[in-house]
């Protein structure tokens, strides 16, 4: 399956998020992972791989995950938990930062487990709450979308209204750490990392 993907990562915004296109090379669709910013990059990102965007998943509601939902005219795919997070300025933090902004309501909602088919490509939900009450990532053979919930030497922040530190650590050892070494994690800020390496360097999951 490797070979039929494109995996693009466009960092955007003053959050420096990173917005993942995933694509299948035989049917030149893609997925957008987390549009927070700058909207002009991804879609020139999109034009320059010859991909066409089908969907947007966002792993978790917060404005810099969500930010450019609305400019693409996509359907908007997010867990059940984290759907209200779209439209309230006050859970997605956008009120936080003084630019109340909303996104269009989900088209769908994920459940843990689910699939996210583009071509030939397969993503499955894993719920990881924590960081926000539906956080998720994605996987696809040997490598995951973290969202905010794992970084490389990190994991989410946690002093967030609906967040738990206890909760997300919970869901890292047990949904996480679970998975090969060498899976890689490409996380919603940051560089990459693999499975193993945060088993054996995360100050967070090492206490």
């Amino acid at each position: 399956m490797l070979n039929t993907m494109i995996l693009k990562v466009v960092t955007v915004g003053e959050m420096q998020t990173n917005c993942y296109i995933l694509g299948c090379k035989g049917i030149g669709h893609a997925i957008i992972i987390d549009p927070g910013d700058d909207y002009p990059r991804i879609v020139n990102c999109l034009k320059e791989s010859n991909l066409e965007a089908k969907l947007i998943v966002n792993t978790h509601g917060h404005i810099d995950h969500i930010g450019t939902n609305g400019k693409f005219a996509l359907p908007i795919w997010i867990h059940e938990l984290d759907a209200d997070y779209l439209i309230d300025p006050s859970k997605n933090l956008s009120d936080f930062w003084g630019k109340a902004t909303i996104s269009p309501p989900a088209s769908h909602l994920l459940k843990d487990r689910d699939s996210i088919k583009i071509g030939e490509l397969t993503l499955t939900v894993i719920h990881t709450p924590g960081h926000t009450p539906g956080g998720i990532c994605l996987k696809t053979d040997n490598i995951i979308f973290t969202g905010d919930t794992l970084f490389c030497g990190g994991i989410g922040r946690t002093d967030f209204p609906g967040a738990s530190e206890k909760i997300l650590l919970n869901s890292i050892r047990e949904r996480l750490l679970v998975l090969d070494d060498d899976m890689i994690i490409y996380p919603g800020h940051g560089l990459p990392s693999t499975i193993g390496e945060e088993k054996r360097k995360n100050p967070y999951l090492n206490k």
